[in-house]
């Protein structure tokens, strides 16, 4: 059930969700079964319009609750007391869930993004059985399901993918949007590594050690020479040939 639609003293109330076509019944969840949903709704009313834009623009969020427990045969006593002093969202009988709606508000029309991923938390079967802890439910809008164009008087095709968590925590192990490794990855990893060391191989052969070798033979040449003499044997290296001292002279 949902709500934002007031009784005669302006309090907030919950209504049945709007029927759907595939069903003839409002939407249900069933306790622990992921499936997706489908509910179209036939016909959008003036005043459901209305509110598809309080959802859309954030003015209200829409606010839906689900039977925390299986509900008792007598419907008085599904009602939570109202006379209990702190009143809220939580009670014993019902789980809130909030679902984000989102679209656009036009001047004509107005758009929603209507795909939507409902989870849902149960207390671990050790503690409490059947029941249900926390739900949410929030739009999705992207390329692959782009959002839905109405005017009053359309009809609404929702879709709901609903997954149950089997405790309050969420799910271990999941590092984030590119935390995972796959094969793919490795090898493309390895392949460059590959060429890195091959590019760097053909550098060092073909250029660095040539360099080094050059620079080291000029080096033996001329830091072999002391005083003037090659191997400090009295021979001295002259323009015009070799001698004693300075060198032979014609």
């Amino acid at each position: 059930m949902c709500e934002h639609i007031t009784d005669s003293q302006g309090q907030l109330q919950y209504i049945p969700f709007p029927t759907c076509n595939e069903t003839g019944r409002p939407l249900e969840l069933y306790f622990g079964v992921e499936r997706d949903i489908n509910c179209t709704i036939d016909f959008i009313s003036d005043s459901f319009f209305h509110l598809l834009e309080f959802y859309v623009h954030n003015d209200a969020p829409m606010t839906c609750r689900i039977p925390t427990q299986p509900l008792s045969p007598s419907p008085a006593e599904n009602e939570p007391d109202k006379e209990t002093e702190g009143q809220g969202s939580l009670s014993k009988e019902y789980t809130p869930l909030i679902v984000a709606l989102t679209g656009m508000l036009q001047l004509s029309h107005l758009h929603v993004a209507s795909h939507l991923n409902v989870l849902v938390h149960a207390e671990p079967r050790s503690v409490a059985p059947g029941t249900i802890a926390a739900a949410t439910a929030y739009s999705i809008s992207s390329p692959s399901t782009p959002p839905t164009r109405i005017v009053i008087g359309d009809s609404l095709p929702l879709q709901f993918s609903v997954r149950w968590y089997p405790n309050t925590q969420l799910p271990s192990g999941w590092t984030g949007i590119g935390g995972h490794i796959y094969a793919s990855t490795l090898v493309y990893c390895l392949l460059s590594a590959g060429a890195a060391a091959a590019i760097c191989t053909a550098y060092f052969r073909g250029v660095e050690l040539p360099r080094r070798l050059r620079s080291h033979g000029k080096d033996r040449m001329g830091g072999g020479m002391e005083g003037g003499r090659l191997g400090g044997y009295g021979y001295g290296v002259g323009m015009n040939g070799f001698g004693p001292g300075s060198g032979k002279r014609d």
